[in-house]
């Protein structure tokens, strides 16, 4: 049973944004992490996708990274109004310079990290729906990207360990950090 709410969680003025590479569970995690705050859950993948019309893999095979990533920033920068709320981004997300200007400046940033293994373990549950997997090893492409990608992710001011265990786990830690 996850438990409820600590007394001392802070009051909630600006939105909480998970980052972190694909695998870590900011979807999931964000719904659960959302429901217990009783605030709103936005997937920022799920957003781009609606403004699009498109799925993230169709909008990176016709128009690149490159105009993925400003459709991105554009798409975080409306969800980022102010409104207290749990923002799960996509993985590339925190490494572009003025979103993640926007994030550190505008909300609460929330870096779920985990192992490789774990990592590979989650993504190749949802085969296919991940352009940067596209035709290569799981392991090592998360392992490539976590050298780059994970010294950046650090400037969150808030780091969990997303540990093989339910997901309730790491919004217990999520929680707790939030007291802290």
């Amino acid at each position: 049973m996850p438990q409820s709410l600590p007394p001392n969680l802070p009051h909630f003025d600006r939105p909480l944004v998970l980052i972190g590479l694909m695998g870590a569970g900011k979807s999931t995690v964000g719904k659960r992490l959302a429901t217990r705050l009783h605030l709103p859950f936005v997937d920022a993948d799920q957003e781009i996708e609606r403004a699009a019309g498109l799925t993230i893999s169709e909008i990176f095979a016709r128009f690149g990274e490159k105009e993925f990533r400003d459709g991105e920033r554009r798409v975080i920068a409306r969800l980022i109004d102010g409104r207290p709320k749990v923002i799960a981004t996509g993985g590339g997300a925190f490494m572009q310079e003025e979103t993640r200007a926007l994030i550190l400046d505008r909300a609460t940033a929330v870096w779920l990290d985990a192992d490789i293994e774990v990592l590979a373990d989650r993504v190749g549950r949802r085969e296919g729906t991940r352009p940067l997997l596209k035709d290569r090893d799981a392991r090592e492409v998360l392992a490539e990207l976590a050298a780059v990608r994970n010294p950046v992710y650090a400037l969150a001011p808030i780091h969990i360990r997303s540990q093989p265990l339910p997901h309730d786990a790491t919004v217990d830690a999520i929680l707790k950090a939030l007291t802290q």
